[in-house]
């Protein structure tokens, strides 16, 4: 993975490596910024989920139109058992509006193995305008929660879109999406 090189008008900042892993039950990211003064590291904000209830999110298709078994809020409801499935097609895609500004620093997601995408396209909307800058990145084809850390971006609406689906007729499933940041 690469990461871009993070400053501040007043002070360098760092990036340091947590040892922990992120799972359910310890939510930490696995890189995140610190300020660093007199030798202590201090986060530079507090990261939560930017997911809630009045939130609007659209996706691309629902697998038979049968959004009851399949439908977008299922990406969010915490149950295991519980998913998005997609239709086919060659690209799917997702946006989320936020109801304030937010500032996003990484993506959490879990697919069903043989159903991800190799490549995500990541855009940012503010004031109604596309943001210029984009970010990608590129799960592997697994069940397992993954965590993307990205440039931090300020956005109202995120657009998230599936590319080169491992599944041949181009449908997507995933089973947990989690936006992590900080509500500004």
């Amino acid at each position: 993975m690469q990461f871009g090189k993070l400053t501040s008008a007043s002070q360098p900042l760092q990036v340091f490596q947590c040892n922990s892993a992120v799972s359910e039950s310890n939510p930490v990211p696995s890189f995140f910024p610190f300020h660093t003064n007199n030798g202590v590291s201090r986060p530079l904000f507090k990261m939560a989920s930017l997911i809630c209830s009045e939130m609007v999110s659209r996706v691309s298709s629902i697998l038979n139109r049968d959004a009851k078994q399949f439908g977008k809020s299922f990406m969010f409801d915490g149950k295991e058992e519980t998913c998005w499935n997609s239709d086919q097609g060659s690209v799917q895609w997702l946006t989320l509006a936020f109801p304030q500004t937010v500032r996003v620093s990484q993506i959490v997601i879990q697919f069903q193995g043989g159903f991800a995408s190799q490549k995500c396209t990541l855009k940012g909307f503010r004031n109604g305008e596309e943001l210029p800058e984009t970010a990608e990145f590129y799960p592997e084809d697994t069940n397992s929660l993954q965590t993307f850390p990205m440039k931090e971006m300020q956005l109202e609406k995120l657009k998230i879109t599936f590319e080169n689906s491992t599944d041949f007729f181009g449908r997507i499933i995933v089973y947990r999406l989690d936006v992590l940041g900080e509500k500004l």
